[in-house]
C-alpha cells in the first residue's frame, strides 16, 4: 500500500469541473493581477474569520514581509519570534534589515512559550522592540490572551503567522484576527491552497489595510504617484478564482483532518504505542485545524528511513531552527540556547493527514510504525 503524505489529485477530482468553470470565468474576462476576482475573495475571507479588512497578496512570505513594511519596520528594530517555524518567518524579518530575536517554544504544542516571552521583552533596548510575531504552527494557535497581554504592556505590535492555521480558533477567536495583522499562506499544500503561490493580510484596522493595499502595487496611489516606496505583491485573479471555489469546502475538509487525527490518537492508544510515539496535544480551549498532523518519536531518523521503504510519505517540519541556520549566524546564537526548539527538531515528524486519506491508509501507518518498534 501506498500513502502519500499528500494527495491533491484526489481533492482535484472532486471539485473539477467547479474549478475549470472558474478558471474560464477569468480568461474570457482577461483580468488577471488583482480585479474583481480577487476583490471577491478578499471579502469571502474577510467573513469565513470575521475581520473587517482583508488583502490579497502574492504569497504568504509577501503577506508577512508587507505587514512588516507596513508597520514601518525600520534596520535594527526588534522582532520578537519562535526559532522554530518555516523560514520566512524569520527571513523577512532580516530583509527588512531589522533583528529577529528567538524566544523558545511551548514543548507540547511547539508555539512560541509566553512564559520566556517577557523574558526577553525585558531584556530588549527601551524602544527598540516593535513587534512579534507569534506563529500558530501546524494548525494550532499560540496562547494569544497571554501573548498579547505582554504586547500591550510592553507597546509593542503583534503580526500573527498564520500561514498554517487558516480557520482554527483559540478561545472562538479565529486564527489571525487576535493580532494587529493576520498573515495566511495558499501555497498549494496548505488546508486552503491555490495552484501557486498566494497570500493574505487580514486586519481590522483601516489605515493598515489601505497601506498594505499601497504598498502592495509599488506604493502608488493613484496610479504613477508613488508616496511609499513598496514592491510587487498583487494576488492573481486565477489564483483567487481557485480559492473562492476551495473555501466552500474547507469546513468539511478541516472535519475530515480532525476526524484522521482523532482515528491516529486511537489507533496509537490501541496498538500501545503511545509511549514511544507522542500525539498531538491540543489545548481544550484550541479549535486545532491540522495541517500538520505532528508525532514526537524515539528514533526520529531511522523511523523516516522506515517508513519511506514501506510507500508511508513523511516530512521533518523543521529539522533545523533559526538560531543554528548559518544564514542567521551573525546573530550570535549558539546550539543549547533555545533547547526545546532543539529537542522537537530532532524528535518531530509529519504523517499522512489530508481529508481524503483512509482509515485502511491510517492502520497501515500506524501498523508499520509499530513493525519498527518491534524489531
Amino acid at each position: 500500500m501506498k500513502v502519500p503524505l499528500l494527495d491533491l489529485k484526489l481533492q482535484y477530482s472532486g471539485i473539477k469541473n467547479e474549478i475549470k468553470s472558474a478558471i474560464e470565468e477569468v480568461l474570457d474576462s482577461q483580468y488577471f493581477i488583482l480585479g474583481p476576482k480577487v476583490e471577491e475573495l478578499e471579502n469571502e475571507i474577510s467573513r469565513y474569520c470575521g475581520v473587517k479588512y482583508a488583502v490579497g497578496v502574492s504569497s504568504g512570505t509577501d503577506a508577512l514581509l508587507i505587514s512588516l513594511m507596513s508597520l514601518d519596520i525600520k534596520p535594527d528594530d526588534i522582532v520578537i519570534t519562535t526559532p522554530y517555524s518555516f523560514f520566512a518567518t524569520a527571513g523577512v524579518i532580516v530583509r527588512l534589515g531589522a533583528k529577529p530575536v528567538f524566544v523558545d517554544i511551548e514543548p507540547n504544542t511547539y508555539n512560541l512559550d509566553p512564559d520566556k516571552l517577557e523574558e526577553v521583552l525585558k531584556k530588549q533596548p527601551k524602544y527598540k522592540s516593535k513587534c512579534i510575531i507569534p506563529v500558530h504552527l501546524y494548525g494550532q494557535c499560540a496562547d494569544m490572551d497571554r501573548i498579547s497581554a505582554q504586547a500591550r504592556k510592553y507597546n509593542v505590535k503583534i503580526i500573527e503567522d498564520a500561514a498554517q492555521s487558516i480557520g482554527a480558533k483559540d478561545k472562538e477567536k479565529s486564527s489571525g484576527t487576535m493580532g494587529d495583522m493576520g498573515c495566511f499562506s495558499f501555497f498549494p499544500s496548505k488546508n486552503l491552497g491555490c495552484f501557486g503561490d498566494g497570500g493574505m493580510v487580514i486586519t481590522n484596522n483601516e489605515n493598515l489595510a489601505e497601506k498594505i493595499k499601497i504598498l502592495r502595487v509599488h506604493g502608488s496611489k493613484p496610479k504613477y504617484y508613488h508616496s511609499l516606496v513598496g514592491g510587487n505583491f498583487r494576488l492573481d485573479a486565477l489564483q483567487a478564482a481557485v480559492l473562492i471555489v476551495k473555501l466552500k469546502y474547507l469546513a468539511d475538509w478541516t472535519k475530515k483532518r480532525q476526524q484522521n487525527a482523532s482515528t491516529y490518537n486511537q489507533l496509537f492508544e490501541k496498538n500501545k504505542l503511545v509511549g514511544l510515539v507522542r500525539v498531538p496535544f491540543v489545548s481544550p480551549e484550541n479549535f486545532h485545524i491540522y495541517n500538520q498532523y505532528i508525532i514526537r518519536v524515539q528514533r526520529r531518523d531511522e523511523l523516516l528511513k522506515f517508513l519511506k521503504e514501506q510507500d508511508i510519505g513523511t516530512e521533518i517540519y523543521y529539522p533545523v531552527p533559526f538560531h543554528l541556520q548559518p544564514c542567521f549566524s551573525p546573530l550570535g546564537y549558539r546550539e543549547g540556547d533555545f533547547p526545546e526548539a532543539e529537542k522537537a527538531s530532532k524528535e518531530t515528524m509529519a504523517i499522512p493527514i489530508y481529508p481524503e486519506l483512509t482509515v485502511e491508509q491510517q492502520e497501515y501507518v500506524v501498523m508499520k510504525i509499530k513493525e519498527f518498534y518491534n524489531r
